[in-house]
């Protein structure tokens, strides 16, 4: 399977041009908004805070009836009110902040309804994936729509960061330009070919017969999916808020402009583009011990970018930060998906969405507090340590479950194997 396999698809390719067109948009207005609301609130970490809380919170409300949908209806129908609605959100925005009458809660409402559009576009389209291409080329699809995000994360913010400061730290014109953007998967899933979807063909599918609860206990009953998104949420929770503590580490710790502030997101990108297309020739469903060791790995330079000793430090430790991050964000997201029968895929994706976003709203307050009272790089390094004291605790937890030792050899190549023994 070559690295760009699952591109040789007409209605994939479409999706990820759509998709990459809208989210560079879209981490372009991230950027924008963060850098704006600490324009209007005079540096504080925890209006920053906030705003992020409300972006998130709709993903814990609405996340599983999104799910529910997703096994309900048509997806690529799904997707398209969902991208209409942001793009009207994005234009509301531009014209409050070009015409001058924007003012913090503003930002504030229109932080919830984005979350409330994702929360109901991200799990429909993290299923709809498997919609698009055969199960063979479905791992290689998975990496590649994840590449597609992260080089979105590497040009997105730079851009912003570079427009921002070239307008004199206006950021009316990105939110418009999100907006435009904003058409390209509009147009892309029109173009598609419904006969070319691959649907499991089932009869109208009646509410009742689609119950969330019925998704978590499915859930449930599988410890290896389980796993898989316990992990996710712990270190969704306190590990994946670069997007409040790399906006206040380069202007509060480091006193550098938004180019600067756009070079730090860009370092993570870079390493989280890396990571995803390193794991887009895996063929097969990735072990569980593929995910700890990468959550491990994760935690460990986590903890190291919040003790950078200055500025080029960050940006090199964010490097293999992003790439351990994504890798273990794919690998857990390959694991749950290549493991979910079709009929619960919505529900079961909107689960994992739920606890990869949706924890975000109690730590991203947890984090800013902390950043307030104990300084910002403590809202890196505790992020990252949290992380990496509960990867280790579930990897023992899975170790003597499964009767296995850890070995380290140096040569020929350094490297960690787990062996597996019987369990008497």
């Amino acid at each position: 399977m070559t690295t760009f396999g699952s591109l040789k698809v007409r209605n994939y390719r479409l999706f990820t041009t759509g998709q990459l067109i809208k989210l560079l948009g879209t981490w372009m207005l991230f950027t924008a908004q963060d850098w704006l609301v600490l324009q209007l609130s005079g540096n504080s970490a925890s209006a920053l805070g906030v705003v992020t809380a409300l972006q998130f919170t709709p993903v814990l409300l609405l996340t599983l009836y999104g799910g529910q949908l997703a096994d309900r209806y048509d997806k690529r129908r799904l997707l398209l009110i969902a991208n209409g609605a942001a793009a009207v959100v994005a234009t509301l925005l531009g014209v409050l902040v070009v015409s001058g009458v924007v003012t913090l809660v503003w930002v504030f409402v229109t932080a919830a309804l984005f979350g409330m559009i994702s929360a109901i576009e991200t799990p429909v389209r993290q299923s709809f994936v498997s919609e698009l291409v055969t199960k063979e080329l479905l791992p290689n699809a998975l990496s590649l729509s994840s590449a597609t995000f992260n080089t979105a994360r590497v040009v997105g913010p730079a851009v912003a960061g570079i427009v921002i400061a070239l307008l004199g730290d206006s950021t009316g014109p990105i939110f418009l330009l999100t907006a435009l953007l904003s058409i390209a998967p509009l147009v892309s899933l029109a173009r598609m070919r419904s006969s070319e979807l691959y649907r499991v063909e089932r009869e109208p599918v009646a509410a009742r017969d689609v119950r969330t609860v019925d998704g978590l206990r499915y859930v449930w009953r599988r410890p290896d999916l389980s796993l898989a998104i316990f992990l996710v949420l712990v270190i969704g929770l306190f590990g994946f808020n670069f997007q409040l503590t790399l906006a206040v580490l380069a202007r509060v710790e480091f006193k550098v402009d938004a180019q600067y502030f756009g070079l730090l997101t860009t370092a993570i990108a870079v390493g989280a583009l890396a990571g995803a297309l390193a794991s887009s020739r895996r063929r097969s469903r990735p072990s569980v011990w593929r995910v700890l060791a990468a959550a491990i790995l994760f935690g460990a330079f986590e903890t190291l970018v919040g003790f950078a000793p200055s500025f080029i430090a960050a940006v090199v430790l964010l490097l293999p930060t992003g790439f351990f991050m994504i890798y273990f964000a794919q690998a857990a997201n390959q694991r749950v998906q290549l493991g979910t029968d079709a009929a619960f895929r919505g529900r079961v994706m909107a689960l994992y969405v739920l606890v990869f976003l949706g924890s975000t709203p109690l730590g991203s307050l947890v984090i800013g507090w902390c950043a307030e009272q104990f300084g910002p790089r403590s809202g890196i390094w505790a992020g990252g340590l949290i992380s990496l004291l509960a990867t280790l605790v579930v990897t023992v937890f899975q170790l003597r479950k499964a009767g296995g030792k850890v070995r380290v050899h140096l040569r020929p190549r350094p490297h960690v194997q787990v062996v597996l023994e019987p369990v008497r």
